[in-house]
Order: structure tokens, then C-alpha cells, then sequence
């Protein structure tokens, strides 16, 4: 009993990490987590000094 139950333990934790990353990919989540942080991010960036010597 005590391999199985480890066993099924292991396949449970499997099945709902590759159904998290499934909606995650579903939904486009990742993508819509950047562009928030990018919209946080813009206004300090806009505010940088520019170096124009290229």
C-alpha cells in the first residue's frame, strides 16, 4: 500500500501541474502578467536619461 499511494500521490501532482500550465496556456495568462508588469515598468523607463551617441 505504501507504494501505491506514494505512486498515485506522484500522478495526482503531475496531473494537476500539467492542468495549471495548460490553462495557463489556454488563457494566455503569461503574456497578460508581462504586459501588466510592463505597464508598471514604463514610466520609470520613459523617465531615464537617453544616451543618443550610437
Amino acid at each position: 500500500m505504501g507504494f501505491l499511494h506514494i505512486l498515485l500521490i506522484i500522478l495526482a501532482v503531475i496531473a494537476v501541474l500539467f492542468i495549471v500550465t495548460f490553462v495557463i496556456y489556454w488563457f494566455n495568462l503569461d503574456m497578460k502578467l508581462v504586459r501588466k508588469i510592463y505597464d508598471k515598468l514604463q514610466p520609470h523607463y520613459d523617465n531615464l536619461e537617453k544616451d543618443r551617441k550610437l
